[in-house]
């Protein structure tokens, strides 16, 4: 009996050996002529789409640098707009090839759903915004409010946390879409609106009189947003990585949409082998030698994506803050293009 069953193990080894293997994502990609991306639904600074249906953003500048690396034209994206509830599973069946949308790290996120998360595209924490008539300048004077948040998300859980742990209560009213949330909001369903502070600054944007609102100092949590993708696709997952990466380093080193072309001809050593002027780096993802200097030239460096999105450039105005480079003051740090 042993010998028996040891043999059909063996046998069904040698038949997923000779299975041919299923098409990673960049295959797939390649084959389809574009990038299929999920974002969020009209998040203004984020991911919105104009009068035309064309989609703009810092979400989709991250979704236009990996369809620049891997297809070498930044246009070649389609973009499904994912509720929270739909957003992971459409990633899991393959109906997406990445998430970028404003999706929170977690340790049950990165571990227990079959996803991967990259790296951090924008370090934000969750706030809350009220009327400017209520006269409120502290989350500490919040004690019985009703708060409505988006549900299937860690605001809710945060929410929860934070009463309990100050000893405060509340009443939660939750709805499965953020522009639900706000016009219930809007329209006094409750006192207090809670999300991601960059959720919250667009938001306030579409409220009929965004001047009639403040987002309070405090903020109750850590909230690393950043691309998704699934697991067991180490190639695609290194590509979505460095294509953040690229822009974060381009940044640094002083490399912009505007003088790339003339940075991979006259730049130092390291911006060289950042644009593939010198060695191939993009190989051993399958990608070509100038998969970073299309990211450049195409997208701009992350700092040209903060700026014109969400930055002094934008109508959300959000200062950089923890998003500034390690350089700088802030967070954000890549590993070396070499």
């Amino acid at each position: 009996m042993r010998m028996k069953t040891r043999l059909l193990l063996i046998a069904g080894l040698m038949a997923a050996c000779a299975m041919p293997a299923a098409a990673g994502s960049l295959e797939t990609v390649r084959s389809r002529g574009e990038m299929i991306c999920g974002v969020s639904p009209g998040v203004a600074g984020f991911s919105v789409p104009d009068e035309a249906g064309r989609w703009g953003g810092f979400d989709v500048d991250i979704c236009r640098a990996v369809a620049a690396a891997v297809l070498g034209d930044a246009g070649k994206v389609r973009y499904t707009p994912l509720s929270p509830k739909d957003r992971f599973v459409s990633l899991q069946s393959g109906e997406i090839d990445m998430l970028s949308r404003q999706a929170t790290w977690t340790l049950s996120r990165d571990t227990q759903m079959g996803l991967r998360y990259v790296g951090v595209g924008y370090y934000d924490g969750q706030g809350f915004m009220v009327r400017k008539s209520l006269n409120i300048k502290s989350a500490k004077e919040l004690n019985g409010a009703s708060v409505c948040v988006p549900t299937g998300t860690t605001t809710e859980l945060n929410i929860a946390d934070y009463f309990r742990g100050n000893g405060m209560k509340y009443e939660g009213v939750a709805f499965e879409a953020g522009d639900q949330v706000a016009k219930a909001f809007e329209s006094g369903r409750c006192d207090v609106f809670s999300n991601d502070v960059s959720a919250l600054s667009a938001y306030r944007l579409k409220l009929v009189n965004p001047t009639e609102y403040v987002i309070l100092p405090e903020l109750i949590s850590k909230e690393p947003l950043g691309p998704v993708v699934r697991q067991a696709d180490e190639t695609w997952t290194s590509i979505v990585r460095w294509s953040l990466y690229a822009m974060l380093v381009a940044e640094e080193l002083g490399v912009t949409a505007n003088n790339a072309e003339e940075q991979k001809r006259t730049g130092s050593p390291e911006v060289q082998r950042l644009l593939g002027a010198s060695g191939n780096l993009g190989e051993s993802m399958g990608l070509k030698p100038d998969w970073a200097l299309q990211i450049v030239k195409q997208v701009g460096n992350y700092g040209e994506v903060y700026e014109r999105n969400v930055g002094s450039g934008s109508k959300l105005g959000i200062e950089r803050g923890l998003n500034k480079l390690w350089t700088k003051g802030g967070l954000q740090y890549a590993p070396p293009v070499r």
